[in-house]
């Protein structure tokens, strides 16, 4: 349940809230027992968070400034209900700024201030890429747990190891960053996005005995676009946006939808990646299907690279079920398998012990509960 009423009275007691204001309490508690089999690996059995959607905490609020006018501001963050600590986060979208959340919560998942109006909203801090978004809303696992789509499971940056997908620091969300959102209409929607790196002009890497010297100035800097139109049952999107690095730049583009036949919703993205001289390609067809009072979700994805002559190669095969309890708790399960080939060894599931062994598979299995407020 929203704790709004109990947040305002906090503000309130504190002399911040008016009766234009409003503050909400909001998240997710999720965990799962996972069983990963990476043949030619490690394997093992492990407590983890957001298997079916990712566990947060946070604060939103919002204050009309008449005149249609009105600023906001969200703070989110990963909790890992497993261990109590939070999440990881990127302080300037480069290597030496990201931080792991282990020292206490961190607002990883999302800081923003926002100002909106009849002409839009303005919005500035962290947030998701215009990239990501598409990606999430055409998954049917939502890019969670085992059956989280492969167009984003890897153990690769810039420099992908065989098999991996292309991966830069900023797949998922983007620091520093100010984005544009356009005001409803109709069914068009878009964002228009972004990001600093935060580095000196003169910021350079010094030179090596191997490796000639890197001007990093424009390290972590870039931006991205997103457009898509939602009416009824259907959704379409299509998404850019691209990353500057010294070592070899980050661009992600993609185009997904979905109809809800109400017997069933269909949906599909296809992704296109290129990190410094490494480009990968991959797509990704799932469906969620209404069964009493739970969803049958499945999915089939397959993700190449060029990384080597072979074209190192992983599909993806996932099949889920959510049992609702209520309309804020439910029970899950899922089933999850990676096939390698021409050199790939993709794993199930990033940061689940480690990588299968070259052309093996991965499996893994997840069942877990999760409540939200």
């Amino acid at each position: 349940m929203k704790k709004s009423l109990i947040a305002l009275a906090v503000l309130a007691a504190a002399g911040t809230a008016s009766a234009q204001s409003s503050v909400t309490l909001f998240g997710v508690v999720d965990a799962a027992l996972q069983h990963v089999n990476n043949k030619g690996g490690a394997s093992g059995t492990r407590m983890v968070q957001g298997q079916n959607t990712r566990s947060n905490f946070g604060l939103r609020g919002t204050e009309d400034l008449g005149g249609g006018m009105a600023a906001s501001f969200w703070l989110e963050a990963d909790v890992a209900v497993d261990d109590g600590t939070g999440g990881a986060t990127s302080t300037n979208n480069q290597s030496n700024g990201a931080a792991g959340g282990t020292t206490g919560l961190t607002f990883n998942a999302r800081s923003t201030v926002s100002l909106s109006g009849g002409w839009g909203e303005l919005r500035l801090g962290r947030d998701y890429t215009p990239g990501f978004r598409s990606i999430s809303a055409f998954d049917p696992f939502g890019t969670r747990g085992s059956g989280t789509n492969q167009l984003l499971n890897s153990s690769g940056t810039l420099t992908p190891a065989v098999g991996a997908a292309v991966v830069g620091l900023t797949s998922t969300r983007a620091s520093n960053s100010i984005g544009y959102f356009l005001p409803a209409m109709g069914g068009l929607y878009g964002e228009l996005k972004y990001w600093l790196g935060e580095n000196a002009s003169n910021s350079v890497v010094a030179a090596t005995a191997t490796t000639p010297a890197l001007n990093t100035s424009r390290d972590g800097r870039g931006g991205g676009v997103r457009v898509g139109y939602a009416s009824g049952p259907f959704n379409v999107a299509g998404s850019w946006n691209r990353t500057n690095y010294a070592i070899g730049n980050y661009t992600e583009s993609n185009i997904g939808g979905s109809w809800d036949f109400g017997m069933a919703k269909v949906m599909a993205v296809v992704e296109r990646d290129k990190a410094g001289t490494v480009t990968g390609r991959g797509w990704e067809l799932g469906t969620i299907v209404p069964v009493g009072a739970g969803d049958i979700k499945a999915s089939y994805a397959r993700y190449r690279t060029d990384l080597t002559a072979a074209r190192p190669q992983a599909a993806k095969l996932a099949l889920g079920y959510v049992h609702n309890l209520s309309k804020r708790t439910a029970l899950y399960a899922t089933y999850a398998r990676v096939k390698n080939s021409g050199g790939s060894n993709a794993p199930v599931q990033n940061g689940a012990f480690g990588l299968p062994g070259v052309n093996q598979s991965s499996t893994g299995y997840d069942l877990g509960l999760k409540h939200s407020f």
